[in-house]
């Protein structure tokens, strides 16, 4: 019998330190552009992507993408966080996530989109350091592949069906039809109706407005579509509007942007908006802090959606990675983020198949990122 001695890996947990912070800004095309309410769009997004070296000779991967004028983030503050981070990492344990993340609390508060891709790169060497996929130090996997749904631009209500049905055709059986670009309700409302039969009964729909509406509008939206099954998705800027929307439609809610922490999310399933919630982990701060609001959701009974607000194909790892080890009844969807931009920055990254998406399998995030497609960093803490 081949016996493998182990005493390596003992080594490098018990002495691996970080060497070397690399960062690079890459510009990310989407494969449309995305028409939201009050406003918004979503084109070419900048993300930000860094390296974690180790003296072990390990290297881990993190990424954040926030969207211009979507959140309380943007990608050229990622890199002042880090640098006033650079005490803390530089010399420090990255086996094991949680311990230098909160170290890194302690010194820099907040800022927790910057943090975020920190956290995956330490998720990623810890499990490299092990050699266990993510999904693995996470609790396990619970399903071999996870289900995806699909999001339509807001744009005319025909385009928004051949979107649906196209979709559809890959297999996707849930289906984001954004709303309010146009301004007017009735249209809205089309565009609900005419998803629905696109995709005929059975499917999800939820019509989505991004926070960019009024309790008005949303309201004559709700009940004009009362009658499709439909789901509404973060129609205002709080809490508390959002609340009266369900309230006066009685259609289920799910919650998105305002979902960010403990408290917004023992809030909203207090008003009773929570039948469904989108964990995004730069909003959270990293697999670290999402996971413990997975945990919590699955206390207070919402579906999940674990993904993050945009990016390539490292945080979409990250989230599929997590996605994997949240039981399936309450797993409502996770989100192929990578492919819906250009470049892709790794030839291994999964793909959809037949409207599902199966995590990595190698160690850590188990993807291979391409130097090539990064060119040479634009920052270096060493």
């Amino acid at each position: 019998m081949n016996r493998i001695a182990a005493p390596a890996l003992t080594t490098i947990v018990a002495g691996q330190r970080i060497t070397r912070l690399s960062l690079w800004h890459v510009p990310l095309t989407s494969h449309t552009v995305y028409y939201m309410a009050d406003g918004k769009t979503c084109d070419t997004v900048e993300t930000v992507v860094i390296a974690l070296d180790t003296d072990a000779g390990l290297t881990g991967w993190g990424e954040v993408c926030p969207i211009p004028h979507y959140l309380r983030a943007y990608a050229r503050g990622v890199a002042p966080a880090l640098q006033e981070l650079a005490p803390v990492i530089l010399g420090g344990d990255p086996v094991g996530a949680e311990a230098l993340m909160a170290k890194a609390e302690a010194f820099l508060p907040g800022h927790v989109y910057a943090k975020s891709a920190l956290d995956i790169a330490l998720w990623d060497i810890t499990g490299r350091t092990a050699g266990l996929p993510v999904h693995a130090l996470l609790g396990g996997q619970r399903q071999e592949t996870l289900p995806l749904y699909h999001s339509i631009t807001c744009v005319e209500p025909d385009d928004m069906a051949r979107m649906a049905r196209d979709a559809q055709a890959q297999g996707i059986t849930q289906f984001q039809a954004k709303l309010g670009a146009s301004g007017d309700w009735q249209t809205d409302v089309e565009r609900l109706a005419k998803v629905r039969a696109a995709v005929g009964p059975g499917p999800l729909v939820y019509g989505d407005w991004n926070c960019g509406t009024t309790t008005l509008d949303a309201i004559r939206v709700g009940r004009g579509a009362a009658h499709l099954d439909v789901m509404l998705e973060q129609p205002c800027a709080t809490l508390e509007d959002c609340a009266r929307v369900q309230s006066a439609t009685g259609l289920p809610m799910k919650l998105d942007e305002l979902a960010h922490d403990t408290a917004s999310l023992l809030q909203a399933h207090r008003l009773g908006i929570m039948d469904a919630v989108a964990l995004k982990l730069s909003k959270f701060g990293g697999l670290s802090a999402t996971r413990r609001a997975r945990d919590l959701c699955l206390h207070l009974g919402a579906k999940m959606c674990i993904e993050c607000t945009w990016g390539s194909d490292i945080v979409t790892a990250a989230a599929l990675h997590l996605g994997a080890a949240t039981p399936p009844s309450r797993l409502l969807n996770v989100c192929d983020l990578s492919g819906y931009v250009r470049p892709r920055l790794a030839p291994d990254a999964p793909t959809r198949a037949k409207g599902r998406i199966a995590p990595p399998v190698g160690p850590g995030l188990g993807v291979t990122i391409d130097k090539d497609r990064l060119g040479p960093p634009d920052l270096i803490l060493d």
